[in-house]
């Protein structure tokens, strides 16, 4: 029996509100088992795996949780055919997609069954969403480490924008690392949270302990939104942003920042552990994570702090 009861917890069958977000070079199969099986939603980020190596992830993360995990997968992913088939043949049940029109593949997973969420930074494209038949959407705010929305719209101003324009579930993201920022998002309308840089920071985590490190001896002010001509990423601060930075204020084109990039500059910086020339990709609440721990403390530590939060004196005032 579930220990909290709304729609979130009803659609993904689990004890509390709280996904985990797929992220790349991240969330693989020991991140996505350890969250589910503290209760909360554990998903695999497919966007740095080879359909074969997501198929792996996924048959190991079957052994090691029989509790519901699911599947993030980018829609722009080069290789997003196989991505699909490879969801369906496995059986997965939940999937959550971002970075591309759901409209697109939402039906063909539905009609295998398969519970749909995406990620929207904008009220319009959750309407989009909910138009094309997603069973709930993450409304992921400026703050949120990695690819964010062009409009950069807070998480403040976001959640109450989407809960406006839609009626199934909204789960808040961008900047929640604790149960007390998860009850704002849920006073603002969320009936559960995305978290992904406080995960980041768990032992199951796979990217590399170097970048732990640097996101735990991270202030405020030390991520920036960055290569908005590209693609909007929020980067923590390091040799390679200032170099884009550089770049970007010189007012060099989008192919010379694409060429900028190279190959394999995130994997360089968050799987390697280059803290010089790869990317860093985290978000402005990094700021706040202070620990590396096992990713079961970590839910249990944000539904504690949610908890406390609500029986706070001033909390009963609202």
């Amino acid at each position: 029996m579930s220990i909290f009861s709304n729609r979130i917890t009803k659609l993904f069958n689990v004890d509390y509100p709280i996904v985990q977000a797929g992220m790349v070079w991240t969330s693989g199969w020991k991140l996505a088992s350890a969250v589910s099986n503290a209760g909360a939603l554990g998903l695999i980020g497919s966007g740095s795996m080879y359909p074969d190596v997501l198929k792996l992830h996924i048959q190991k993360c079957k052994a090691a949780t029989s509790k519901p995990f699911g599947v993030n997968i980018p829609l722009l992913y080069p290789d997003i055919e196989k991505h699909i088939q490879t969801v369906i043949d496995e059986e997965i049940k939940i999937v959550f997609t971002s970075a591309g029109n759901p409209k697109t593949w939402t039906s063909t997973l539905k009609q295998h069954g398969i519970t749909v969420v995406h990620v929207v930074s904008s009220s319009t494209f959750a309407k989009k969403a909910e138009d094309a038949g997603c069973d709930a959407v993450v409304a992921e705010g400026f703050e949120a480490g990695g690819h964010n929305g062009r409009e950069e719209t807070t998480t403040m101003v976001l959640i109450p924008a989407v809960k406006d324009v839609i009626n199934i579930p909204v789960l808040a993201a961008g900047g929640i690392a604790t149960g007390k920022q998860m009850l704002a998002a849920m006073i603002l309308g969320a009936e559960g949270v995305q978290v992904g840089s406080r995960f980041v920071c768990s032992n199951e985590a796979s990217n590399h302990i170097n970048f732990k490190e640097a996101i735990v001896n991270s202030k405020e002010g030390d991520t920036m939104l960055s290569m908005k001509k590209v693609v909007p990423v929020r980067l923590l601060k390091n040799n390679f942003y200032e170099v884009i930075s550089n770049a970007e204020a010189s007012g060099a084109s989008k192919e010379a920042l694409k060429n900028m990039l190279g190959h394999g500059r995130a994997k360089k910086g968050m799987l390697e552990g280059d803290l010089v020339e790869g990317e860093l990709e985290i978000g402005e609440v990094s700021a706040l994570i202070k620990d590396i721990k096992p990713a079961a403390e970590i839910v249990q530590e944000i539904w504690d702090d949610f908890n406390a939060a609500l029986k706070d004196p001033l909390c009963q005032n609202i």
